[in-house]
């Protein structure tokens, strides 16, 4: 029994076997929920006219600020010729412009435009209101434990070339 002088004792860490066999749970739900996560952009770009690899592309210059293509690729793991394809799309639609790279001038900086900005921040108060509607009684802690153990199966596969 605990009270708010002690606290309760630590579980005790999983051996590998355990940990291993609880991280294939965790894989057999990402690839579903991914592929879901997926359909749901492609069902709503008639409204924002974004595919999925545009959105992609969008956020991670909101988040990360201009990038090059290969920068891109490698910060998503997806090849150079894919998010050039991507970078192509958006441009085609005023939502991305190259801007001059003044550590390589073959490969140009890519950056949002304000119609851009517009798109992705549209996106994400969507996503948004619709993530608020997640059940279970989630704490800021199971988040946390969550991208803890997400970061980690990520660091493992970290080396993965995807080119």
């Amino acid at each position: 029994m605990t009270d708010e002088h002690t606290a309760a004792p630590a579980p005790a860490p999983s051996s590998p076997d355990e940990l291993a066999e609880r991280l294939t749970e965790v894989f057999d739900l990402v690839g579903p929920l991914y592929r879901r996560v997926h359909r749901k952009v492609e069902q709503a770009a008639p409204i924002e006219g974004l595919s999925v690899g545009v959105r992609a592309v969008l956020d991670l210059l909101r988040t990360r600020g201009p990038m090059t293509v290969p920068q891109m690729g490698r910060a998503q793991a997806l090849s150079r010729q894919f998010v050039q394809r991507m970078v192509n799309d958006a441009a085609r639609h005023g939502l991305v412009e190259s801007a001059a790279n003044p550590v390589h001038r073959r490969s140009p900086l890519i950056r949002l435009t304000d119609q851009g900005r517009a798109a992705i921040g549209a996106v994400r108060a969507r996503e948004h209101a619709l993530l608020r509607r997640v059940n279970g009684d989630l704490t800021t802690a199971d988040i946390d434990a969550c991208l803890r153990v997400l970061g980690a199966m990520h660091a493992l596969l970290d080396d993965v070339d995807v080119e």
